[in-house]
């Protein structure tokens, strides 16, 4: 699905050269669930963000589906991103003045999908996260799980192949944390891939891949014995 090959990140000021990620190589295949780790200013988010096409690499390559996409404009990287990937962050990112069903439908405007096609989806998906009775609800009436239940709704109802996680539990009790990993991890069993950055072992355990980054280079890919 996606190839990442000496990959380097830069950030520069007229007096602080700082390196994100430096000769990072990364393989991530269909149906793949990979937990990324490391310190705090290791690169994770960084990396994230290249992955999700919300920055661009400074030095090397970065294929998707085959295609370098590198030095792709704004415009081209946007409209690959909107196809293939979904976001889910730590923070929820919920709208206060939509309501669960319209929060989720939001993905879908930017589709150009049919009304009547959108109104369907976004009822499948909510019965499928089980947040079919809460539809008419504000994000403010709802519990920190069941507000990411409504995120991860919203980041899978246009089918993309890719959902990328940023800390998805990192605002949650354990019960309402280990409650969205599962959900995670059914996603994954159904083909969606999944890349998540998280600072929590056992949830990093959900994955069936754990990345370890530290001060912008890979130090260990380990594969989970099934």
């Amino acid at each position: 699905m996606l190839k990442l090959h000496n990959l380097s990140k830069v950030y520069r000021t007229e007096e602080v050269e700082t390196v994100a990620l430096n000769g990072v190589d990364i393989e991530i295949q269909r149906g793949d669930f990979v937990a990324m780790m490391g310190p705090s200013g290791c690169g994770k988010s960084t990396l994230l963000n290249i992955i999700g096409m919300l920055d661009n690499p400074t030095g090397g390559d970065y294929f998707f589906f085959d295609e370098n996409i590198a030095n792709y404009s704004e415009s081209k990287l946007s409209e690959l991103r909107k196809k293939n990937i979904g976001f889910i962050f730590q923070s929820f990112n919920l709208i206060d003045e939509l309501n669960v069903q319209e929060n989720i439908e939001l993905a879908l405007l930017y589709h150009k999908i049919p009304s009547g096609e959108r109104k369907r989806r976004v009822a499948e998906v909510m019965d499928r996260m089980g947040i079919a009775h809460r539809a008419k609800h504000m994000p403010g009436q709802l519990s920190g799980g069941q507000q990411q239940r409504v995120a991860v709704a919203r980041a899978v109802v246009g089918d993309q192949p890719l959902i990328l996680a940023d800390e998805p539990t990192g605002n949650l009790d354990s019960a309402h944390g280990q409650e969205v990993m599962e959900l995670l991890q059914s996603l994954n069993a159904e083909g969606t891939t999944i890349v998540m950055v998280t600072h929590s072992p056992s949830h990093a355990d959900y994955a069936k891949r754990t990345i370890n980054l530290l001060d912008g280079h890979l130090v260990t890919d380990n594969i989970r014995a099934a």
